[in-house]
């Protein structure tokens, strides 16, 4: 999938009348989310990008190396976004990145209105990827860690 910022296509769409639209649809497939395995793609790119080893992800995330790389290799889908903030984390993502991320498996990105991904979002600018220290955080204001020991 190439980039293309969205509110570019979203210019787009508001010109495109509804017969137009399989033309549309045809230009712009390779700026789409087609594969489900594009979250696979996504985060292994970033990770040789980054010089990270999955067996130290996993580590750093909590989650054992047989299920960890069922996750990343789309093998097993989970519903805990926590997992997927904590490869995140472990990877050394940019909110910009993490959010690509969570946005590719399919869920929400995080959201400066909710108090608990607000103190993640303040996380990740300063570079705070230690699950210790975002649990801290977390639990200092009453939020849910983000530990694999108490979401698994």
């Amino acid at each position: 999938m190439q980039k293309i910022p969205t509110d570019e296509l979203n210019a787009l769409l508001e010109k495109v009348d509804p017969d137009q639209l399989d033309a549309y649809l045809k230009s712009s497939k390779k700026y789409m989310m087609n594969d489900p395995r594009e979250f696979s793609f996504y985060v292994k790119d970033l990770l040789n990008e980054k010089r990270v080893k999955l067996k130290d992800l996993y580590l750093l995330a909590g989650v054992s190396e047989s299920y960890g790389s069922k996750i990343l290799s789309m093998e097993k889908h989970t519903k805990d976004r926590n997992l997927i903030l904590r490869i995140c984390l472990a990877g050394k993502f940019s909110l910009e990145e993490t959010n690509r991320a969570l946005k590719l498996y399919g869920m929400s990105e995080l959201y400066a209105k909710d108090p608990r991904d607000a103190c993640l979002i303040v996380a990740i600018h300063h570079r705070i990827y230690d699950l210790l220290q975002i649990d801290d955080i977390l639990e200092k204001r009453g939020f849910q860690k983000i530990s694999a020991e108490e979401n698994e």
